[in-house]
């Protein structure tokens, strides 16, 4: 009987890191609040101790990712996980915009490996089949870590006080270190609880074998030229994701006036729409593919089709002031935005597989520099006009060019061993 208690472990862990990656990440934006009124901050100057994370962020995803090639995702993890842990405590001790500008741009060199890292651990560990599962579901943990922050950090902040609920909330991450220590391993064939059947399943070693143990260095050029416009789509998609990560509570606490457990329980309902969007993208990806067998369809015609939903739901936050309406809309737009996530975070491991550490970090540095330019921008607009809503007309833009842009992807080219891409060999999934 097949029991895939090696995988199941492997999966768990990854979803805890997803969970924990964004619940450290924008725990600030729930406590934006506190901490603006106690250090005395703008919305712009708020802005800016946003956008610090996204630095650094920007810097470590393609370092990250060479480094979880290089020396695998659990050695990796171990370490960036524990610099988030101690800034994340640090945070609680902080007394002026300079160090909370400090700390947020250290907490972004921790988290920076992270996404590419546990790239490069679905793919030594998932067939291509289930890949879009894996990674749906494990961000679909991310947005549950959105979900679950707001009320958890209002919870902690009522029973004692912003600056604690940092160092109870980085205390809880060093659980998570313990775990992956015991439980993970690089590769399954290292794995003393994998079984056979497990291993028939997936990929051969050599062929997702990282850059380490191959004799040719990273094709920088070419990979940059396969990968860039997964880049390019992606800070697209990453233009709205910051605005909801880093302002959605000040959104509902300022432009509808409610205490800090209100406000939290609205961006609780909007971030577990995009719990469910990002488990159904990974979903249908995986569905498309093996009915099919296009990864064209699974991949950019589906972002493309998303991106498109999500900024039609996007249209009656610029056109109301209804709450129920403006919730509705936001979490829809959320939702069809989320959705996109596990096609995106696929195209690495179709076109680079043995690179998928490296290919994920450069991806997401799309995303990163959305996150340097958007919280600034929205907190400046908030400062000139007033206007709560007037940003997401740059959003509703970005998601149409992203949806065209998302057919220049090609994730049916794999990246060749010369200086051409050449089609994919991927393994045959045929058509039902």
């Amino acid at each position: 009987m097949f029991r895939p208690r090696a995988t199941t472990r492997v999966f768990a862990l990854l979803c805890g890191l997803s969970f924990l990656l964004y619940l450290d990440r924008v725990n600030l934006s729930t406590a934006a609040s506190f901490v603006q009124k106690e250090l005395r901050l703008s919305n712009l100057e708020l802005g800016i101790a946003f956008s610090a994370f996204a630095y650094s962020y920007l810097v470590t995803q393609i370092i990250g990712g060479v480094i979880a090639d290089k020396f695998g995702p659990r050695w990796t993890l171990l370490g960036c996980v524990s610099i988030w842990v101690v800034t994340t405590i640090a945070t609680g001790f902080v007394g002026s915009l300079a160090a909370l500008f400090a700390v947020r741009l250290a907490l972004g060199i921790g988290e920076g490996a992270a996404l590419p890292a546990a790239a490069r651990a679905i793919t030594n560990w998932f067939p291509v089949d289930k890949r879009g599962m894996a990674q749906g579901v494990t961000h679909s943990f991310s947005r549950f870590g959105n979900a679950v922050a707001p009320p958890v950090v209002a919870l902690l902040i009522t029973l004692t006080d912003w600056r604690t609920s940092f160092i109870i909330v980085g205390i809880g991450t060093a659980v998570w270190l313990v775990f992956w220590y015991l439980g993970f391993r690089d590769h399954p064939t290292e794995d003393p609880g994998i079984t056979q059947a497990e291993l028939d399943r997936l990929p051969p070693r050599a062929e997702v074998a990282p850059q380490s143990t191959r004799k040719d260095p990273i094709p920088w050029r070419r990979l940059l030229k396969r990968i860039a416009p997964s880049a390019a789509v992606y800070f697209c998609y990453g233009w709205t994701g910051w605005l909801y990560f880093t302002w959605l509570p000040s959104f509902f606490l300022h432009a509808y006036k409610y205490d800090i457990k209100s406000s939290s329980m609205f961006v609780s309902g909007v971030f577990f729409a995009g719990v469910v969007g990002d488990a159904m993208g990974g979903i249908l990806a995986d569905r498309i593919f093996k009915q099919t067998g296009s990864l064209t369809l699974s991949r950019s015609v589906l972002i493309s089709a998303t991106f498109v939903a999500s900024a039609i739901c996007l249209v009656p936050v610029l056109a109301s002031s209804d709450l129920t309406i403006m919730t509705l809309s936001l979490s829809a737009a959320f939702f069809f935005i989320e959705m996109s996530i596990a096609p995106i975070w696929m195209v690495p491991m179709d076109v680079a597989p043995a690179y998928a550490g490296t290919a994920s970090g450069i991806i997401n540095a799309g995303s990163a520099v959305a996150g340097i330019v958007s919280p600034i921008l929205f907190g400046f607009i908030i400062d000139r006009t007033g206007s709560w809503t007037a940003p997401f007309v740059g959003s509703v833009v970005l998601l149409l060019l992203g949806a065209v842009l998302a057919f220049t992807i090609r994730p049916e080219v794999r990246l060749g061993t010369d200086d051409n891409a050449t089609p994919g060999a991927l393994p045959a999934v045929a058509p039902r």
